[in-house]
């Protein structure tokens, strides 16, 4: 039988993928709901300024991809922290990104479950989309890495679709206004949060920084990737609020999706299912690359990261997500809990993952350098 290795390379990777990983990462989920959380016309301004926060950390994070440190992975980390300490970090980044797969593959498949099979148990749609991510994930990290220009080619040019809503007879230009906030409150900051959440993932490229050449600027494709992103959320919101108006759109689950039932085709009567599974090439690719992140993460903490990848190692890491979120979707993912508990904690931690990650490494360097001086 041959052998089933996961992280072997066997050749590099250009920026181009650290663009469209960036911005698939950053726009994953958050799109869908994005608009009802936001709600404010002034949210338009946040969305600008927290892009250009976003850009400064990832100038920080950048700083990782010029140093000698970053095409050395596993022996890296381990220069800059210590064995012990670096095996303490990546235990306490398996809890956020075991998390953000549960979150995210349950928010998705609740999606589905109402507006394309409301009718079939959700925990079939769990089934049936991780087992397609799995699949791919078990391909091994580098043709995982390569799939995300098929999940791009396949969910980009969606938000496209939303143009004819800056028009009329959807748009009305009032509902742009306050673009200044005449009061503020705390839902505003949680708005912000949100909006910082929605913009992290890139720090995930540390899973995958190996695999990149040696020598090319990383920082022009992350700014590529973070901008596209904050052009697809302002093309989202402003859609949104063009369309449900502020008052409305706070009451409103999934707005983009029930926006796209609006599109009208000679050819297509439903356009939203057809959006809908599009965005599961989407899922797939960030869904997967999550799972072979967390498969290392565990090798790591079990100290087999010089040993072999196995079969059985990957099914009982599979078996672990599967279960979890089979936990979690039948005794604690109830309405309120949903949105109060699960989303919250999802935002935080991936508020906290994508400060933290590039100060902490950037940190790292520095220090090492001092030490070598």
């Amino acid at each position: 039988m041959a052998p089933f290795s996961l992280f072997n390379k066997t050749s590099d990777i250009n920026g181009f993928y650290a663009m469209l990983i960036v911005n698939r990462l950053q726009i994953l989920y958050f799109i869908l709901i994005l608009p009802m959380y936001l709600v404010h016309p002034y949210m338009i301004l946040g969305i600008v300024i927290i892009g250009i926060f976003s850009q400064i950390n990832l100038i920080l994070f950048s700083k990782w991809f010029t140093s000698n440190f970053s095409g050395q992975g596993y022996s890296a980390f381990v220069q800059l922290f210590g064995e012990r300490k670096f095996r303490f970090f990546v235990l306490f980044g398996l809890i956020p990104m075991l998390l953000k797969i549960i979150v995210l593959t349950l928010n998705y498949v609740e999606a589905i479950h109402q507006f394309i099979f409301p009718s079939m148990n959700m925990l079939w749609l769990v089934l049936a989309i991780l087992l397609i991510s799995f699949y791919v994930s078990s391909k091994g990290m580098e043709n995982t890495i390569h799939f995300v220009v098929i999940a791009f080619l396949f969910s980009f040019w969606v938000i496209l679709c939303f143009i004819p809503f800056f028009f009329p007879p959807f748009a009305s230009l009032s509902d742009l206004y306050p673009l200044i906030p005449t009061s503020w409150s705390m839902n505003s900051w949680k708005s912000l949060l949100f909006l910082w959440s929605s913009f992290s993932g890139p720090e995930y490229l540390i899973c995958i920084s190996p695999w990149f050449k040696r020598g090319q600027t990383i920082f022009k494709y992350l700014t590529y990737g973070n901008l596209v992103s904050v052009v697809e959320f302002l093309i989202s919101f402003i859609s949104s609020l063009l369309f449900f108006g502020s008052n409305y759109l706070s009451k409103t689950n999934y707005p983009i999706v029930t926006m796209a039932r609006y599109l009208q085709s000679p050819i297509i009567e439903r356009i939203d299912m057809i959006l809908l599974s599009l965005h599961m090439f989407h899922f797939v690719f960030i869904i997967s690359f999550l799972i072979l992140s967390f498969y290392g993460g565990i090798r790591i903490v079990f100290k087999r990261v010089h040993k072999q990848t196995t079969r059985i190692g990957f099914l009982a890491c599979c078996a672990v997500i599967f279960t979890s979120i089979a936990v979690v979707n039948q005794w604690f993912w109830e309405p309120g809990i949903k949105d109060n508990l699960w989303l919250s904690l999802e935002i935080w931690s991936s508020s906290v993952t994508f400060l933290l990650v590039p100060a902490l490494l950037l940190a790292a360097i520095k220090l090492k350098g001092r030490s070598l001086e």
